[in-house]
């Protein structure tokens, strides 16, 4: 499988939009529509699904999956770990979509608003991680190494958008504490810390999802 350093996968994003006049909307819209095709290969006839989201672009991503697997049926949960007032543009736009659509959503962002987590994650036939991205560099910890802690032992299956948070998208090494995917939904191209170090115990089935970037 070939694969590309963090610092290229930025360099092919910022041209695609700004060379070659791609939205990153579209990107992202892409991005959460392949999620939403994987996770419905990975579901079969089972329907709950909880997208946990961070406030970058994978949990824009994941909000993008969710209008897609409502519109198919499934019984969709997003929980966003940030108020929704702290979600980037291309999210918060998605975001008001799901509002529109009236799908679930409640935002935790604190140690104590676990207990309510762990029972949405149980409930639920898989996860979507969409909570970090590409780049992480310091430890996890605090609030998020708890979410992470509590969706690696739901013992539900996980689906990582792009690559599973936590894991450092160069060297493979957790910091700290990483999602322990089934599957990981990549974006573009396979990104390294996939394939080396411990990322292939975190990542499980790596898909590449196309998203547009010109083959150019």
């Amino acid at each position: 499988m070939k694969y590309i350093s963090t610092a290229k996968m930025r360099t092919l994003d910022r041209k695609a939009i700004k060379c070659y006049g791609i939205p990153s909307l579209i990107l992202m819209e892409n991005a959460g529509r392949g999620i939403a095709e994987l996770a419905q290969k990975m579901l079969r006839r089972k329907k709950r699904v909880l997208i946990v989201c961070g406030k970058g672009n994978n949990g824009g991503d994941g909000l993008v999956a969710a209008r897609h697997l409502t519109n198919h049926g499934y019984s969709v949960q997003v929980v966003l770990l940030i108020h929704p007032k702290e979600l980037k543009s291309d999210p918060k736009i998605n975001y008001g979509i799901l509002r529109k659509m009236h799908v679930p959503i409640c935002s935790f962002t604190s140690e104590n608003q676990a207990t309510r987590l762990n029972i949405l994650a149980k409930r639920s036939d898989l996860i979507i991680d969409g909570i970090f991205g590409i780049g992480l560099e310091r430890p996890v910890s605090g609030f998020f190494y708890d979410v992470i802690s509590i969706l690696n032992d739901s013992q539900k299956p996980v689906l990582a958008i792009d690559i599973p948070s936590g894991l450092n998208s160069d060297s493979g090494v957790p910091l700290g504490i990483a999602i322990k995917a089934k599957a990981t939904g990549t974006l573009g191209i396979a990104k390294r810390g996939l394939l080396i170090g411990r990322g292939p115990e975190h990542s499980g089935k790596v898909s590449v999802l196309d998203i547009s970037i010109p083959a150019s």
